[in-house]
């Protein structure tokens, strides 16, 4: 293990690559990352960096955002086939055809989507400026898409119309509502904090709605010294190690993404020794996502 970690950062600094890893992903692969942090997080750093590359620790549609924002540089996914379920969910002529149906209402897309998808988007969101972008917007009404949790928290937050898809997110929607309440009553004391891609009865339980990063700043931040955290459990590795004397409980400890465990330490050290497999979009598709995707990077400073 040690000789790998050792051949990836010489490697590393050989390419002038940044490593950016995702809040689900496996131990080891936070430890050997430069920057661990949320979508919005990721897509900040993948819009600053000033690297020649990008290997992206995550799922495909987070490599794909950080080469619409980097078309200058090269970004490599470690392992192609980790891919989203709920981005897999929508495609831009389902998008097309939402929009058709209610002409004039703007589309608010989660970034949990195709590079395709973004295009034919006015504005991006993650889970942590969600809020506040279709807050902040006049319509009213608004598509929001692919998620219908997310889209129910955001709707129930801020007033808005929001017409739906019916996407969701499978590890998420594996938190039940029974297990949050049987751990409160054995844990009375615990703070519970949960993601909002979780379904409408779960997140009604909890004392905080927020996003992975959100839920790290939280617990650094609480008095509380025992917390039920409602998310995909890769995130208990960063808790943990920020917060040593602090006590987690996973909601479900069956909430696994599994293709956020796809990237290893050895496929890491595979693609930066082949430089590849190597994630691109098309420019036309680039030119219209990158709109929507600064837009939101602009409106969430």
């Amino acid at each position: 293990m040690t000789d790998i970690i050792e051949r990836i950062q010489t490697l590393a600094k050989k390419r002038n690559a940044v490593i950016l890893a995702h809040n689900y992903q496996r131990d080891e692969v936070q430890d050997i990352a430069d920057f661990v942090g949320d979508s919005l997080e990721l897509s900040r750093k993948a819009a600053d960096t000033t690297a020649d590359v990008i290997v992206f620790c995550g799922v495909h549609f987070m490599a794909e955002t950080a080469a619409i924002l980097n078309p200058g540089k090269t970004v490599i996914l470690p392992d192609a086939a980790s891919g989203c379920p709920m981005a897999a969910m929508i495609d831009a002529s389902q998008l097309r055809a939402l929009k058709a149906a209610h002409p004039g209402a703007p589309v608010v897309a989660y970034v949990n989507t195709t590079a395709e998808v973004k295009a034919e988007t006015d504005i991006c969101c993650t889970s942590s400026n969600a809020v506040k972008i279709v807050g902040g917007m006049p319509d009213a009404e608004i598509i929001f898409v692919p998620d219908k949790n997310l889209g129910d928290y955001v709707a129930r937050q801020t007033g808005k119309n929001l017409i739906f898809f019916e996407g969701f997110c499978p590890t998420h929607m594996k938190i039940m509502p029974d297990d949050i309440r049987a751990l409160k009553q054995a844990h009375p004391n615990a703070e519970v904090l949960v993601h909002p891609e979780c379904r409408p009865e779960a997140v009604a339980l909890a004392d905080k709605v927020l996003s992975t990063t959100g839920i790290c700043v939280h617990v650094s931040q609480s008095p509380a010294k025992e917390f039920i955290i409602g998310t995909e459990v890769g995130i208990f590795h960063r808790l943990r190690k920020e917060n040593p004397e602090k006590i987690f409980y996973p909601a479900s400890p069956a909430a696994v993404c599994p293709n956020m465990k796809k990237n290893s330490l050895e496929k890491i050290l595979w693609a930066l020794e082949d430089m590849r497999p190597v994630i691109t979009v098309a420019e036309p598709i680039r030119l219209k996502a990158k709109r929507a995707i600064d837009r939101m990077l602009e409106l969430s400073k």
